[in-house]
């Protein structure tokens, strides 16, 4: 098994899943010549076992101030709009190469809303090169978005980004609590880097899949 572990604000969460042929690439990639591979017994039973048909799962956004205060896209467009200030696309969450193709595939050829700041942050400077030579990072620029250093940055209220009093910001990041960002009255919205690139051209949370219907 690989085990995935984010022990952030002292609340580890850990994902453990099957080695595949994925797993052993990134691997070699990373130049990692030496690790163990765990693997369940043949005849290990499980207290439940649940069966997901991702292709069914609708874009989620999660509300303030928990990433499990979730609501599907659908009842999000049911509601008044909510408009954002800002929008981050990146980070260490959702800042893969696949991630930023996808934003910036919604982001081509259109600008962002008026009012909204909109921060690109590869996951790594690998990634960043590659969004270089991709011309992700022209696509981002052109439609208004800054295109920033892989870095920790808004996500942890570090610098890039923090949020001011009443502020609201749609984010591909990991975490909404209370204060993440910056103030403690602004408030987070967590997304897919698509739901994020929807809402950065549009000012409020918004559903990809209206662009691409050309709405």
């Amino acid at each position: 098994f690989t085990i995935c572990n984010m022990a952030i604000e002292a609340g580890a969460k850990n994902g453990i899943f099957p080695v595949d042929d994925q797993t052993v690439e990134y691997m070699k990639q990373a130049g990692v010549k030496d690790y163990t591979v765990y693997e369940a017994d043949e005849d290990a039973n499980y207290e439940q076992v649940v069966d997901v048909d991702l292709s069914q799962v609708r874009p989620t956004v999660a509300f303030p101030h928990l990433p499990g205060n979730a609501h599907t896209i659908d009842e999000v467009e049911a509601m008044e709009p909510i408009y954002v200030d800002q929008v981050v696309i990146g980070s260490c969450t959702n800042g893969r190469i696949s991630d930023l193709r996808k934003a910036a595939a919604i982001l081509k050829g259109h600008k962002v809303a008026e009012n909204v700041r909109v921060m690109v942050v590869p996951a790594t400077q690998k990634i960043f090169l590659q969004c270089v030579h991709e011309g992700l990072v022209d696509i981002f620029v052109e439609a208004g978005c800054a295109f920033n250093t892989p870095s920790c940055g808004p996500c942890m209220g570090g610098h890039m980004g923090v949020l001011a009093k009443g502020e609201k910001c749609l984010s591909t990041t990991n975490r909404n609590f209370v204060g993440r960002m910056g103030d403690v009255e602004s408030l987070i919205y967590l997304a897919s880097p698509e739901v994020a690139a929807a809402t950065a051209i549009k000012g409020y949370i918004a559903n990809p899949e209206r662009m691409e219907e050309g709405k």
